[in-house]
C-alpha cells in the first residue's frame, strides 16, 4: 500500500510520492534528526520475501553505497521498519533525462555536457564491480544546478535475477530459453512473475540481456549507446507498439545512423554511438573508461 504524505517510516517523515514502478516506490521524505530531505525507495514485499534474495540484495546495495562519485546518487542506509524494507538515498531535485529530451533531440553541447558525466559514473561503478543493468533516461537526473546524477546503482542487478537464472529470464528448471520462447513469454497478455520473467526496460536492453544471458559491463555500455542515440535524435534506437516487437528489433535490426535523422551530428560522435550499439558484446567498447579514452571521440 502506498505511503501517505505525513506518515512515518521509521524516523523518516514522508513528504510526497516521487515515482512508482515494478521495482518499488520512491518518496521524498525528511530526516528530522539531520534536518535534511532524502529519497526513500520502498522495495516490493514479494521481492524481499525470500531470505536468500534479501541477503543478496543487502550485500549489493551496501557495495553500491560505497561508491563515491559526484555523478552517482549517494545511498545513505538500508533500513527495515514496520515490515517494510527500504533504501534511504540522497534526494536529487531536478528533472529526469527522459523529460528533457526534445522530439528532435538535444543540442550537441547539451548532449556532451550530460553524456560525459554519465560515462564517468558508469566507469566508476564498473571499476567497483557494479553493473547497473537498467541504465535509461528515467534513471538519470539533471539537478537544478546542472549536475548530472545516475540513479539506482546496485538495484537492477538484484531485481534482474531469479535463483537459477542466467540473468533476466527463467525457463523450466532454470534453463535459458531460445528467442522464440522468450518472445512468447513477453507477448503474453498476463504479466509474468517467477518463471518466465524479464526485467529491465526494453528499448535500452542489450541483446544479451534480452536473451536472458548473464551480462557484464558491456551490457551497460550498450544501454549507454541507446541513451546517447535518443539524446541525439529525440527517438529511441528501437521502438514499437509492443515489448516483443522492440526486443525482436534489438536482435535483428540495425538502427538508422544518427546522421540520417540529423545530418549535423558529428561523424566521430556517431561512430561512438554505433560502436556502443553493436549487437555482439565483443564488438563494443569493452570498458566504460575506453569510451572516455578514445581520443577520436567527442566524449574523450
Amino acid at each position: 500500500m502506498p505511503l501517505t504524505p505525513g506518515s512515518k517510516l521509521g524516523p523518516y517523515e514522508v513528504l510526497s510520492l516521487v515515482g512508482a514502478g515494478g521495482m518499488g516506490e520512491v518518496y521524498r521524505a525528511r530526516d528530522p534528526r539531520l534536518g535534511r530531505q532524502v529519497a526513500i525507495k520502498v522495495l516490493p514485499a514479494e521481492r524481499m520475501a525470500d531470505e536468500n534474495r534479501r541477503r543478496r540484495f543487502v550485500q549489493e546495495a551496501r557495495a553500491a553505497s560505497a561508491l563515491s562519485h559526484p555523478n552517482i546518487v549517494t545511498i545513505h542506509e538500508i533500513e527495515s521498519a514496520d515490515g517494510v524494507d527500504f533504501i534511504v538515498m540522497e534526494y536529487v531535485p531536478g528533472k529526469t533525462l527522459d523529460t528533457l529530451i526534445p522530439r528532435r533531440g538535444m543540442r550537441l553541447g547539451e548532449v556532451l555536457r550530460i553524456a560525459i558525466p554519465i560515462a564517468d559514473a558508469v566507469a566508476r561503478a564498473h571499476t567497483a564491480g557494479i553493473v547497473h543493468r537498467d541504465l535509461k533516461p528515467a534513471n538519470i537526473k539533471v539537478r537544478d544546478d546542472g549536475t548530472v546524477k545516475v540513479l539506482d546503482f546496485g538495484l537492477a542487478k538484484f531485481t534482474a535475477e531469479e535463483p537459477g537464472s542466467a540473468g533476466g529470464w527463467v525457463g523450466k528448471a532454470g534453463e535459458v530459453p531460445d528467442f522464440r520462447d522468450l518472445m512468447s513469454a513477453i507477448a503474453s497478455p498476463t504479466p509474468k512473475t517467477g518463471a518466465g520473467v524479464i526485467l529491465g526496460t526494453a528499448p535500452y536492453m542489450s541483446p544479451e540481456q534480452a536473451r536472458g544471458e548473464s551480462v557484464d559491463a558491456r551490457s551497460d555500455l550498450y544501454s549507454l549507446g541507446a541513451v546517447l542515440y535518443e539524446m541525439l535524435t529525440g527517438r529511441p534506437a528501437f521502438d514499437g507498439p509492443t515489448v516483443a516487437e522492440v526486443l525482436e528489433k534489438i536482435h535483428t535490426v540495425v538502427p538508422p545512423a544518427p546522421c540520417t535523422v540529423d545530418p549535423s551530428i558529428p561523424a566521430p560522435l556517431e561512430r561512438v554511438v554505433l560502436r556502443l550499439l553493436q549487437k555482439n558484446a565483443a564488438d563494443r567498447y569493452q570498458r566504460a573508461s575506453d569510451v572516455r579514452a578514445d581520443h577520436s571521440s567527442p566524449l574523450a
